[in-house]
């Protein structure tokens, strides 16, 4: 708190907001403006439960421009492991921990900073989900002769499969990935700039894209889906894929977990069963999986 009337705005009035329990404060280098969009400072607020109505908010003191964000650890953590907002965990690492009453942030920060084996999976689980997706709608909009849809899915293909790299590399990706991928995977590099800059037809360069992404797909499914097939052989009993997504371990990822579903199955890693539905007539079945 002693830093508040150095900081020059009022941190105990928010720190002292019902239900908050951490906050954290990051001041903007120049080099990482687009990570508090455009703004000088950004307090994140922790709270209890759900965050409140006022998630964000825009202040003017001092002649800095201050964003407050209040979030819920479960949002937090799904940020810090899914694509939706890269520069959370740059605030982490790189922020002032100016309120924490549990230790959370502390315990959080040193879980990132360390790769903690959960989060690291949960980052690889969500990042090859996109992967697979993108990938899939690239190659129908190939199929379907929309070669500059196909472009734009499969340079994304490209993004995912560069932070599984790096994920794997035991490296956080940040906004300037492609400069990370020229030391970390120079293969990955030059698949980038064969699709972006190739004297070759755009479907040309689509295509080969396509391919070395199918082929990464069959070789990184069982590591990157390893939470999801352990936590499918976790109990004798099928599961739901409603009762997947409701497990603390996947809840609040942004998954593409039907898509994961299909290929782990299609692959022979877990086992799809039909079973009669309580709740469903006319011989209707439901899909539920189990270990292979």
């Amino acid at each position: 708190m002693a830093q508040a009337g150095k900081l020059g705005f009022d941190i105990s009035r928010l720190a002292a907001e019902e239900g908050t329990t951490n906050l954290l404060l990051i001041a903007k280098p120049f080099s990482q403006q687009t990570r508090l969009d455009g703004l000088d400072r950004l307090v994140l607020i922790v709270k209890e439960g759900e965050a409140s109505d006022r998630e964000i908010e825009h202040w003017l003191w001092d002649n800095e421009r201050v964003q407050v964000r209040r979030v819920s650890r479960e949002q937090l953590e799904s940020w810090i492991v899914g694509s939706s907002n890269r520069g959370s965990a740059y605030w982490l690492m790189h922020g002032e921990i100016v309120v924490d009453r549990d230790g959370y942030l502390s315990d959080l920060r040193s879980r990132l900073m360390n790769w903690s084996p959960l989060i690291m999976e949960q980052k690889l689980l969500s990042e090859f989900s996109r992967f697979v997706r993108a990938y899939q709608q690239a190659k129908q909009d190939l199929k379907d002769g929309q070669v500059l849809d196909a472009y734009s899915n499969v340079l994304a293909c490209l993004h995912y499969w560069a932070h599984i790299a790096l994920v794997e590399a035991g490296m956080h990706p940040e906004l300037t990935v492609w400069e990370q991928m020229r030391t970390v995977n120079p293969g990955i590099y030059k698949l980038f700039e064969e699709l972006t800059a190739s004297p070759e037809t755009l479907e040309q360069r689509v295509e080969l894209v396509l391919l070395a992404c199918e082929f990464s797909i069959m070789n990184k499914m069982e590591t990157s889906c390893a939470l999801l097939i352990r936590l499918v052989a976790s109990r004798e009993e099928a599961w739901t894929i409603a009762e997947l997504m409701r497990h603390p371990d996947l809840a609040g990822l942004s998954l593409e977990l039907s898509v994961l579903l299909y290929r782990l199955v299609n692959r022979g890693c877990i086992r799809e069963i039909a079973k009669p539905s309580p709740s469903r007539a006319n011989g209707i079945l439901e899909l539920k999986y189990t270990s292979a």
